[in-house]
């Protein structure tokens, strides 16, 4: 498997919107997710969850902004910048960096979110 290949497929479909599809394409079945906030995951189907949960609450999709993708290994950092207007009338601005370890199928087994900004 080529890591940086599948990054970059991963970061691709994020970049356009695709945030629950690049979970069910890429995540493995036992994979964890914590982020900046303590909020944990501990398997693909609760990620599934949570981010159709997000998605569905996007009023309007301001930008997604890829900026790079550092790969070593079977680790990759991706750092991002969204920005949404949520239906509750909240606004959503992250800088974040997205690292994810990933398995020997080419499948994501942890991913980590930390604040950028």
């Amino acid at each position: 498997m080529n890591i940086k290949t599948l990054a970059t497929n991963m970061d691709n479909l994020v970049a356009h919107g695709g945030i629950v599809d690049a979970v069910k394409e890429f995540f493995a079945d036992d994979a964890t997710t914590s982020d900046y906030n303590g909020l944990e995951t501990t398997n693909k189907t609760q990620m599934v969850e949570k981010m159709e949960g997000f998605a569905n609450a996007i009023a309007h999709v301001n930008s997604i902004t890829h900026h790079h993708t550092i790969v070593d290994g079977n680790v990759t950092a991706s750092e991002f910048t969204f920005d949404f207007d949520m239906k509750d009338s909240s606004k959503i601005y992250w800088h974040e960096i997205i690292r994810r370890i990933w398995n020997e199928e080419g499948k994501v087994i942890h991913e980590e979110y930390f604040n950028a900004q």
